[in-house]
């Protein structure tokens, strides 16, 4: 039997075991540069957006960009920093409660002329 690296082959390979030898070169493996805990960090601390908030930006037709998602994570991070807990985010014409410990918006509306909206149960209010 042949022994290549400490490894018995039953076999001899197609050009001797020089030119295996020759051939074998250790694999390079490129590591990402940030580690584990910085991209869980990074995932946890994302702005979420509760099913039902998805619901109603669905059924109210609305549409966020990834700078008006910026915004309001600017906003709740800001109302984080003042020790709030409940906000409400006003970006434009349309407003967002959001838990501010978890980072996760629970519901939108928008600003109609027609019908009043009342927000309970918030401790803050912010405009985006």
């Amino acid at each position: 039997m042949s022994d290549i690296q400490n490894v018995s082959l039953p076999f001899i390979p197609a050009g001797g075991l020089r030119e295996l030898k020759r051939q074998s070169v250790p694999i390079q493996t490129e590591f990402p540069k940030t580690s584990f805990n910085e991209l869980f960090e990074k995932e946890i601390n994302k702005l979420r957006f509760s099913a039902h908030a998805q619901s109603r930006l669905t059924s109210r037709d609305l549409q966020l960009s990834e700078d008006d998602i910026q915004r309001i994570d600017s906003a709740v991070e800001k109302v984080q920093e003042k020790g709030g807990t409940e906000t409400l985010v006003m970006l434009r014409d349309m407003a967002f409660v959001v838990s501010v410990p978890n980072k996760t918006v629970i519901t939108a509306v928008q600003r109609t002329d027609a019908e009043p909206t009342v927000f309970t149960n918030i401790d803050s209010a912010v405009f985006a």
